[in-house]
């Protein structure tokens, strides 16, 4: 274990439902969600105040409802329901591996949860606790992006990093086209303006406009997270342009 400390001393890791899933098309993979735990366990203990936000696609997609005929608003909190369950799949994990979590849900569920408190939620991360981000925002029609952007702001956090199954942004999907490129630099406004789907376009507006980089990078191979936590080259930063 490196003795030097991380990079970036406060993140919020934002993960896809889907990344719970492993090689399943839908629910949660055990196995997969122990190895993310580790992954998480290792950068805690070089210092890293690490909080998580879970998607809910692995398990219900408030959208996909609603271009199907649902209320769209019914349908996102259907879709907040289930970052709940993945939330506290997560917690078991993580809890299982020796780190003390806390959940805090943006919807009121006290039974298994706590109400998210942006002081409660600092001053855990300064305990050393892992805090999971459940229930996006609390509001229908903004996303789990735009979420842990805005959890990012609030507790003062000095990156957004998305874990997904590809190592960084391309210009375009690279099982499709053999010919896209992959970026290791991206600045917010060729994001928004090339449409290059890093996250969500408000997600993207907040992060500019308070200056919060953000990292996409494949947090499927393990390892990989304590890289981007510690500073090496891992996957896409989309940051003020240089």
């Amino acid at each position: 274990m490196t003795s030097r400390p991380p990079r970036y001393p406060r993140v919020v890791l934002k993960l896809s439902g889907e990344s719970l899933a492993g090689s399943q098309s839908s629910g949660i993979d055990p196995h997969t969600v122990a190895r993310l735990a580790s992954d998480i366990r290792d950068v805690r203990e070089v210092g890293c105040e690490l909080s998580v936000v879970v998607g809910g696609g692995n398990i219900f997609r408030g959208l996909r409802a609603a271009e199907m005929g649902m209320d769209r608003a019914t349908g996102d909190y259907m879709g907040m329901l289930a970052t709940i369950l993945n939330s506290l799949a997560l917690q078991d994990a993580l809890e299982q591996s020796g780190v003390e979590t806390r959940v805090q849900s943006a919807l009121e569920i006290k039974e298994i949860a706590e109400p998210y408190i942006r002081r409660r939620a600092v001053r855990h991360l300064e305990k050393g606790r892992v805090v999971v981000f459940a229930a996006g925002t609390g509001n229908p029609f903004f996303t789990t992006d735009t979420a842990a952007c805005l959890r990012a702001v609030e507790i003062g956090a000095t990156i957004v990093m998305k874990g997904t199954r590809v190592d960084g942004v391309y210009s375009a999907d690279p099982e499709k086209d053999k010919s896209a490129t992959r970026y290791e630099e991206l600045s917010y406004i060729k994001v928004l303006n090339d449409n290059l789907q890093v996250m969500d376009a408000t997600a993207i507006s907040l992060c500019m406009d308070n200056r919060l980089p953000i990292l996409v990078f494949d947090v499927t191979q393990p390892g990989n997270l304590m890289r981007a936590v510690m500073g090496e080259t891992v996957g896409t930063m989309v940051q003020d342009a240089s």
